[in-house]
């Protein structure tokens, strides 16, 4: 596979999304709950005129877990914030960056975090270690194999229907997690 660089290392690429996104933000048509609606959409709809996510991999250089994430923030945001979001997004980027680890990283963190991980939370704080285990071994360069995301999913799973509703919730996100990068794996 190829390696993904931000806006194919083109600065032209940016400015082209950038200028597009700006256009949108000025004519107010930077919107949440469609992706893309009679020229109006959400931050992900307004930048690729659509909704397919692997467009950012294609049109932009960006991986597609990124495209998530930056849509599910953009849909929590307060609509004022959400409104400038995209464009904040994509001007964070340099161009030519290598954003291949910063989903992986992001939800490691996520998981695993003191203070804000999910782990803080969860009464089967081992089930989340071992699905940030996994994240921690792709941060680390290893290629982890589709078996291991799965059986995580598995664990997980199994644990969040054995715990009571509070421990379920932080172990189902731990599945999910665990799902997610499984579901990228195999659309490699």
């Amino acid at each position: 596979m190829t390696k993904l660089l931000a806006f194919h290392n083109k600065e032209s690429v940016k400015k082209k999304y950038i200028k597009r996104l700006e256009a949108h933000y000025k004519a107010d048509e930077i919107i949440k709950g469609k992706y893309w609606v009679g020229g109006k959409g959400c931050a992900v709809g307004c930048t690729i005129h659509g909704s397919d996510h692997g467009k950012y991999e294609t049109e932009l250089g960006i991986p597609r877990a990124l495209a998530r994430l930056e849509d599910g923030i953009f849909e929590r945001l307060p609509n004022e914030d959400a409104k400038e979001f995209p464009l904040r997004f994509l001007n964070a980027i340099k161009v030519g960056s290598d954003l291949s680890m910063v989903a992986p990283k992001f939800i490691h963190w996520m998981l695993v975090d003191p203070e804000d991980g999910i782990i803080k939370f969860a009464k089967k704080k081992e089930v989340v270690q071992a699905v940030a285990d996994l994240y921690q071994r792709q941060i680390n360069g290893e290629n982890v194999a589709f078996d291991d995301w799965s059986a995580a999913r598995r664990i997980a799973a199994s644990a969040a229907y054995a715990a009571d509703a509070a421990s379920a919730a932080s172990a189902a996100s731990a599945a999910d997690a665990a799902y997610a990068a499984s579901a990228a794996y195999a659309a490699y």
